[in-house]
């Protein structure tokens, strides 16, 4: 297998005008897809009620589009080296819009479903486009600030999915959510086909057939087990879809390792994990996304159950903290720029264990000021970790490996994510169900519940702060060739550095 290194910006190159233009078109049309993502959560008593189904069925919708996210990210490494820029931003949107298309006609829950996959697709795409074009047109002094607009997709889109079905809820039946967001993908895909540029070129590279039914056993098996959690500990569904997902993960690994042995391609290259700052900014990504979204799913669930609060001010008390992280994106990125990620991170991670313990000791009354600020100060120590976290993973490998870095992040991203939603779930709905067993009421349960769970995750958040003391310290570096690249699993190292540990 041949490999090329792309020109790269390093220091003190200005970032073109055609660049910033393709770049703006990636960002706002990541934003319209992750907006997506989160935009059906309070519409699933109306699909209930409007399709006949009960919400075991229902919450499939999620689930879908989750499995297919796991499935598809994998495999985007290969794509992005394979296909133009053009190209695969076009696929993707045409996936998401047709999608969205077939989600607005659905009739009933199974055209419905059919629709969140094709959508998934498109979404699945994007996010690991926008990070490898990013990192292939920003000089590496300046990525920094570039990466935090990434986090306005990442949190802000998220944050105001809720809030915008609530308001279109509020008029219009729950189909109108996709015939708003039509329009908005149609404009960008037809955008894109005008005025996106290539700005990589596709390498000839094999698709190896064989690992993508295994990244799809693996990765898949991996998160339906995990959201299958709450179904009990006794559930033959847990250990099955787990045990398919652990070894189809094991084989797709030991595939990807004989094709790169062999010089031949793999789908998704693994020698991104032989690089310590890689691993360690990977961990972090994994215990941070899963404290976001277990606490995500949480949050309302207590503000709901125990303090009686509505939908509409719910969000208006999760929004102020979504916006807050990704609206401080830029400003985190510049100051990453010129302190480099230990600096940043490790007070954040330090930060966010303390605040969910202290999210784990509300009660009934607490104030809703208090819970407020409480979330938004969990949101800032979440930024303060993501942005400088994943510019620092992803400065430090090979140019060539930026697209399967960005793959890789993306798929253990939704591992992580399921892992704690289904972790914290369960532990919540567990120790409700003992609670009213007890003779306590759903209240009182559901608050002991959250109680208990969010305990946990202040522990899980532990392991934060832990690899937060890996992180390099001093100013963000960018890989430098010092030699030919290898063809076993074997990093090239950094400049006056030794390799990376292999283990």
């Amino acid at each position: 297998m041949s490999e090329t290194f792309p020109s790269l910006p390093t220091r003190s190159e200005p970032t073109s005008v055609p660049h910033k233009l393709v770049i703006t078109i990636l960002v706002l049309s990541a934003f319209v897809v992750i907006l997506n993502e989160t935009i059906l959560s309070v519409a699933i008593p109306h699909l209930m009620s409007d399709l006949g189904v009960d919400e075991p069925t229902v919450q499939w919708v999620s689930t879908a589009f989750l499995l297919t996210m796991a499935v598809v990210i994998p495999t985007t490494g290969f794509l992005v080296e394979r296909l133009t820029t053009r190209t695969l931003y076009l696929s993707a949107m045409a996936s998401f819009a047709v999608g969205t298309l077939v989600c607005a006609l659905a009739p009933g829950i199974e055209m419905l479903l059919t629709g969140r996959v094709i959508q998934a697709f498109g979404t699945a795409i994007m996010m690991p486009l926008l990070m490898t074009t990013i990192l292939q047109l920003v000089p590496v002094d300046r990525r920094g600030q570039v990466m935090g607009i990434v986090m306005v997709v990442i949190s802000v889109a998220p944050a105001l999915g809720p809030t915008v079905s609530g308001v279109i809820l509020q008029f219009l039946e729950w189909r109108f959510i996709f015939w708003i967001v039509l329009p908005i993908a149609l404009v960008m895909g037809v955008v894109g086909a005008l005025r996106l540029e290539n700005v990589s070129e596709s390498v000839d590279s094999k698709l190896d057939v064989l690992s993508i039914p295994l990244s799809a056993l693996g990765f898949g098996g991996l998160v339906y087990g995990l959201t299958s959690m709450s179904e009990g500990p006794g559930s033959p569904v847990l250990w099955g879809s787990l045990a398919v997902g652990i070894v189809g993960t094991a084989l797709f690994a030991w595939r990807q390792i004989s094709l790169q042995r062999s010089g031949r391609d793999p789908l998704l290259d693994l020698r991104t994990l032989t690089y310590q700052p890689f691993r360690v900014g990977l961990g972090l990504i994994m215990i941070g996304f899963a404290a976001l979204l277990g606490v995500a799913i949480l949050w309302p669930i207590y503000l709901q159950k125990v303090h009686g609060i509505n939908e509409i001010l719910t969000g208006a008390l999760l929004l102020p903290g979504g916006l807050a992280m990704g609206l401080l994106g830029p400003v985190i990125g510049r100051l990453y720029d010129q302190m480099g990620a230990k600096r940043l991170a490790l007070p954040a991670a330090i930060v966010l264990v303390l605040i969910i313990f202290a999210m784990s000791r509300v009660t009934a009354t607490t104030p809703e000021w208090l819970l407020l600020l409480l979330h938004l100060t969990m949101s800032l120590s979440l930024a303060f970790m993501f942005t400088p976290t994943f510019t620092a993973s992803l400065n430090s490998l090979n140019p060539h490996l930026y697209s399967h870095g960005s793959a890789t992040l993306g798929a253990l991203q939704q591992v992580a994510g399921a892992a704690g939603t289904a972790l914290l779930m369960a532990i919540l709905a567990s120790t409700r169900t003992s609670a009213e067993a007890a003779g306590a009421t759903e209240a009182v349960g559901t608050l002991a519940g959250v109680q208990l769970a969010l305990t946990v995750a202040a522990g899980i958040a532990i392991g934060s702060v832990v690899l937060a003391f890996r992180l390099r310290s001093g100013p963000p570096t960018a890989y430098e060739p010092a030699g030919p690249e290898p063809t076993d699993l074997d990093p090239v190292p950094l400049d006056g550095e030794p390799a990376p540990a292999t283990s």
